[in-house]
């Protein structure tokens, strides 16, 4: 959500207000081993769970996947209209918190909980368990990503806030992206070894959410935000700015070609290299550079302009996932070198575009006179959801067009030749088309530079690790930060 603060007091003012205390800083952070996680595991493991385990066909596995992520684009803005209209006594958003913790954790362990079914009954029974669980989550992350622009309105406080968040969420996405494999593989890919990693992530999960509910309850709350009520609305008010709009849209083709590679990282990494294990390897070439890169990305932005680094960002990522394709003739040695540069490119993928929409936002106010991060942030949110529930159904239509043939734990099957080919090109050619589709994109979008910032400084409101500086309004702070 985000919003526009209603907090009218004097800069002066502002700045005398005492800092919030240490362990609502930490206690808010913690809340993003739940947003982390949840972005990270679904993604990774559950079309194979479902394929190689379950024995569901790869077309019916997309759809199982793809509906419940669909469906958060349509409960975040009555999750957040709810949440602004809340007069409970324990604040607005807390309580929301709560009601996703105790919600949240059981019903991610009951999505691989491996029932005696298998086929379509399995894709259905998952998809139902997978529908309630991004609900919880949305109950969770909606009001949470809302919480920094209400507790404090000192832009440097809310970045010393935020930068506990994206230290949580960098170590989530690392945690989850390495344990949930290695426990799901632990067994031999049966049902009991993933039962077990539902279990064990749903712990993460619980930790992460009941420690920013009780983390954050000696949070004042200084301003109160309100934004747009429906999807609807959000794009109503869009369609006047289009730099946003050619941004938006690079957006969602950068986070489908992610997705698409999220969901095939694991079938890569069983049928190219021949060894299901070698997942967490490969995942931690992709996510490990994530936060080392970042502050080169940042320089570069700086010297040559945000535009300009995310265009290198994203012919780095295209050019390492067009190397992919040659992976069943040069072995595994160049796989982790493009998966690596994948993965430096990653950073750049993830921080650049954040930056842009801080610029675009603040050029926006300029140029209307109006506050309306809240709205676009919301848009923004639904193309990423969107996009990364496509990323998983496009990669299972590959899999489901070149004959993969579906198992079950206790049996292994001999996959087709085409099978082996759609693998690999799913996971290189067609991320690179979608990448090359954002280039497209990204030629539409006027680089917008807010008023008394240039180009050549740092951009938007951002430190050298992407953590907003004084002086960014709320909505731009949270906006900056909504990963």
């Amino acid at each position: 959500m985000g919003g526009e603060p209603r907090d009218h007091a004097p800069p002066a003012e502002r700045g005398a207000r005492p800092p919030l205390p240490a362990s609502v800083r930490i206690g808010y952070g913690l809340g993003s081993l739940c947003t982390g996680t949840f972005a990270t595991v679904p993604g990774l493991l559950l079309l194979y769970y479902l394929t190689d385990v379950m024995a569901v066909p790869a077309a019916a596995a997309g759809v199982a996947l793809f509906l419940p992520k669909a469906w958060d684009v349509l409960i975040n803005p009555l999750v957040g209209a709810a949440s602004d209209r809340s007069r409970l006594g324990a604040g607005p958003r807390r309580p929301f918190l709560l009601a996703g913790a105790c919600t949240l954790p059981p019903l991610f362990a009951l999505i691989f909980a491996g029932p005696p079914l298998r086929g379509t009954a399995a894709a259905l029974y998952a998809a139902v368990f997978f529908l309630l669980a991004a609900t919880a989550y949305a109950v969770f992350q909606v009001p949470y990503v809302t919480m920094p622009a209400e507790m404090t309105a000192d832009p440097e406080e809310r970045g010393r806030v935020l930068a506990w968040r994206v230290g949580f969420l960098g170590a989530a996405i690392l945690l989850s992206g390495a344990v949930a494999p290695a426990i799901a593989h632990s067994g031999g890919d049966t049902t009991g070894s993933y039962r077990l990693m539902g279990i064990a992530v749903a712990v993460l999960l619980a930790c992460g959410m009941f420690a920013a509910w009780w983390g954050t309850r000696r949070a004042p709350s200084v301003v109160r935000t309100t934004a747009e009520p429906s999807l609807r609305a959000q794009l109503t008010a869009a369609r006047g700015n289009r730099p946003f709009l050619h941004l938006a849209g690079m957006w969602t083709a950068q986070a489908l070609a992610v997705g698409v590679m999220l969901a095939g990282v694991q079938y890569f990494a069983t049928y190219a290299l021949g060894s299901p294990g070698a997942v967490t390897p490969l995942f931690a070439c992709m996510i490990g550079p994530l936060a080392l890169v970042m502050p080169l990305w940042n320089r570069l932005a700086r010297a040559r302009g945000v535009k300009y680094a995310q265009y290198c960002a994203t012919w780095l990522f295209l050019s390492a996932a067009v190397v992919l394709v040659l992976t069943p003739r040069g072995g595994e040695s160049p796989a982790y070198v493009a998966v690596a540069a994948v993965g430096v490119a990653y950073g750049g993928l993830q921080l650049l575009p954040l930056r842009m929409l801080a610029d675009n936002l603040a050029a926006d106010a300029v140029r209307t006179g109006r506050q309306r991060a809240a709205t676009f942030t919301g848009l923004w949110t639904a193309a990423e959801t969107l996009a990364f529930a496509l990323g998983a159904g496009a990669f299972a239509a590959v899999l489901a067009v070149s004959g993969f043939r579906s198992s079950d734990a206790e049996h292994t099957v001999v996959q087709p030749e085409s099978a082996l080919t759609g693998i690999t090109l799913g996971m290189s050619l067609l991320p690179a088309a979608l990448a090359a589709v954002s280039l497209w994109l990204l030629r539409g979008y006027d680089e917008e530079t807010p008023a008394g910032e240039r180009s050549g400084e740092q951009g938007a409101g951002e430190g050298e690790f992407g953590v907003p500086r004084p002086g960014m309004s709320s909505e731009e702070d949270e906006t900056s930060r909504d990963h």
